[in-house]
């Protein structure tokens, strides 16, 4: 069993400004655990720091209790994958398909080949992102939607054991919001995501660590977590909070600010 733990993480900027504090989670195979929380609550500088591109400034995250800071590039990348929220092209440009494919690299020697077993996961992961029609494409010449799919495909393609997500939704209507996120949580593997929709997050995550201030200041189900006076207290909103009658999952309904009325 994959486990995934991140412990007693905090981070400060070289500048000196702390973003997080203290931060506790775990994840194990086949759970989809949430970030949530308002901008600047840290879920991204906590995302960055579990896949590596920040070091802690105190604290490890363990995989299966191996320090992923202490694994070589390679080997990391073999064991996770990333979808980050910048889709930006960058100057690449390379096909949707040699895109995806790349995703086969941390399994290869760099020189060489992909082999047809690489070709076939290639196929099926365009076409359940549904962008096999794209595969030719040039990869910035693509919709943000579009470069979102592609990149959780190459995801796919690498075969890793935990997935992290940082607003995976971004840029997709509603169809393959909910296919994509029906998608990762079916692949069996250990997911971290940071989501803003409450609702989605509320849907197809196992768990909720709400984050304020660079502090996991709720952690539970997400039944157990989004109360209205979590909202309140987090947010700076007043929501109703009800029982979706299909899916049993939460609902939440945000209601408009009262408005003071003066008279003179």
């Amino acid at each position: 069993m994959t486990t995934l733990r991140a412990q007693s993480l905090s981070y400060t900027t070289p500048q000196g400004r702390a973003l997080l504090h203290d931060i506790t989670l775990h994840a194990a195979d086949g759970e989809t655990v949430g970030l949530v929380g308002p901008n600047g609550s840290g879920k991204t500088t906590l995302l960055r720091c579990v896949y590596a591109t920040l070091r802690p400034t105190s604290g490890r995250v363990l995989l299966d209790g191996a320090d992923l800071h202490a694994l070589p590039a390679r080997a990391r990348a073999r064991r996770l994958a990333t979808v980050p929220q910048d889709a930006d092209a960058g100057g690449i440009e390379l096909s949707v398909r040699e895109i995806v494919a790349m995703g086969r690299s941390p399994h290869h020697r760099f020189w060489e080949a992909d082999t047809a077993a690489d070709d076939a996961l290639v196929r099926d992961a365009l076409a359940r992102l549904g962008i096999a029609n794209l595969a030719a494409r040039p990869f910035p010449s693509l919709s943000g939607g579009e470069r979102r799919r592609a990149l959780v495909a190459r995801a796919l393609v690498q075969q890793p054991d935990l997935i992290v997500l940082d607003e995976p939704t971004n840029h997709l209507d509603i169809r393959y919001q909910l296919e994509v996120l029906s998608l990762v949580r079916e692949l069996g593997t250990v997911n971290l995501l940071a989501l803003h929709d409450l609702n989605l997050a509320a849907q197809y995550c196992d768990r909720l660590c709400v984050l304020a201030d660079g502090r996991i200041v709720a952690a539970g189900a997400p039944a157990d977590v989004l109360t209205p006076d979590l909202l309140r207290e987090v947010y700076g909103v007043e929501a109703d909070v009800g029982v979706h009658p299909t899916t049993g999952a939460p609902t939440v309904v945000y209601l408009p600010p009262t408005r003071r009325v003066t008279t003179s």
